[in-house]
């Protein structure tokens, strides 16, 4: 049974057509022998010629999408096909404002991914390689880099960007809070050295990050050094998993351990400043972690005496307009949020009172962390924060 314990004190697209199993038994067709064979090749090379266009604004439609790329691939001398547009087939979601783009070649699909970032009818837009993309089979179809010679300029973007998020050196960098800006989690990186690509995944309904992103350094010789230095440090309620996107967790080699030392010794300024609960923006909703125990919840009478307990309690720093604290499921999972306690004040004033006075209080042995938690998330039923 639960008993008291916070006290002041402690790609669509047309399906190729299947290929006769003796072609020989229709001399009529003549040349149309070659064009199952031609399909095939296709639909096998199909997952290294698409691009994924994310973030597309309301009013874009296929024939939009085809004309724009196949007009900055020539612009920026990216068709390596011949004369034509590159873009041969266009798929778009609009109600998840993404496209498929499927090119002539191999080549010009890698070229396209140098066009992350660029502004397509007045919004930026995400270039990336398609969920069915398989690295080692389309480096045997062609080049999977951009070529580093392409006029990236006259459509107003930078070599180096969207094309360093490819290849063995990219690097995962996950469990970041969900308040950290661009800017910090960028400054956090290049402790280690500069960045030749970085991308913070977010949703793209709500356009908030979803806690990890992808970066390659320019010097790739600091890669393990970063993540052997990053992977496992607190910042905030969040634990930093950081390693080589494709290749798991590699261990830093051993003439590397002075660097590292150094690399970590470095970072201590930056980990204490980020790591800060109160470095999030205050908004009115607190996220308390270390507070209850998910087995504590499963029973309706001890469920209830814990929200009133914490209801009574946090109601000392505010006005409180809610108490959240999700429960597991009743299959036994854990839904999003289970363990934590959400606190929710009629203004910023009561919610700031409350992380500063609930943060590192003892409770049940552990000690509380307090976070600010953004309230959009808060209102739609999102604590998977």
């Amino acid at each position: 049974m639960y008993q008291g314990r916070m006290n002041t004190g402690q790609l669509p697209g047309a399906t190729p057509a299947i290929p006769p199993m003796f072609p020989n038994m229709l001399p009529q067709f003549g040349a149309l022998q070659m064009m199952p064979v031609q399909a095939m090749t296709q639909q096998a090379t199909r997952h290294a010629r698409r691009v994924y266009v994310g973030g597309l604004p309301p009013t874009a439609n296929e024939q939009s999408v085809a004309t724009y790329f196949s007009h900055v691939m020539s612009a920026i001398g990216g068709n390596t096909a011949g004369p034509g547009d590159a873009v041969v087939n266009v798929y778009i979601n609009h109600e998840k404002k993404f496209a498929f783009v499927e090119m002539r070649s191999v080549e010009e699909a890698s070229n396209a991914m140098a066009l992350d970032g660029i502004i397509f009818e007045g919004a930026p837009v995400k270039v990336r390689r398609p969920s069915d993309y398989n690295p080692s089979l389309a480096a045997t179809l062609g080049p999977s880099q951009p070529n580093p010679n392409l006029n990236l300029s006259v459509v107003g973007l930078s070599p180096g960007s969207a094309g360093g998020l490819e290849g063995p050196d990219r690097i995962f960098v996950g469990g970041l809070p969900y308040y950290f800006t661009e800017s910090q989690i960028r400054e956090l990186l290049e402790s280690f050295g500069p960045l030749r690509g970085f991308d913070l995944v977010k949703d793209r309904e709500t356009g908030n990050s979803k806690g990890y992103a992808f970066c390659v350094y320019q010097d790739l010789s600091v890669t393990d050094i970063a993540c052997g230095a990053l992977n496992g440090i607190k910042m905030g309620d969040k634990t930093l998993t950081v390693r080589r996107a494709n290749q798991g967790t590699t261990q830093p080699k051993p003439e590397q351990e002075s660097v590292l030392l150094h690399a970590q010794q470095q970072i201590a300024l930056q980990r204490f400043m980020l790591a800060a609960p109160s470095g999030a923006p205050a908004t009115k909703v607190v996220c308390l972690t270390e507070v209850v125990n998910p087995e504590e919840l499963k029973d309706d009478n001890d469920y209830e005496d814990i929200v009133e307990d914490m209801r009574t309690e946090c109601a000392k720093f505010g006005t409180l307009v809610n108490v959240i604290i999700p429960r597991p499921l009743l299959d036994g999972d854990m839904a999003a949020g289970v363990g934590k306690v959400f606190l929710e004040y009629t203004d910023t004033e009561g919610a700031t009172k409350a992380r500063q006075g609930l943060n590192g209080r003892k409770f049940g042995g552990n000690e509380v962390l307090a976070v600010f938690y953004p309230e959009n998330k808060f209102a739609e039923g999102d604590y998977s924060g």
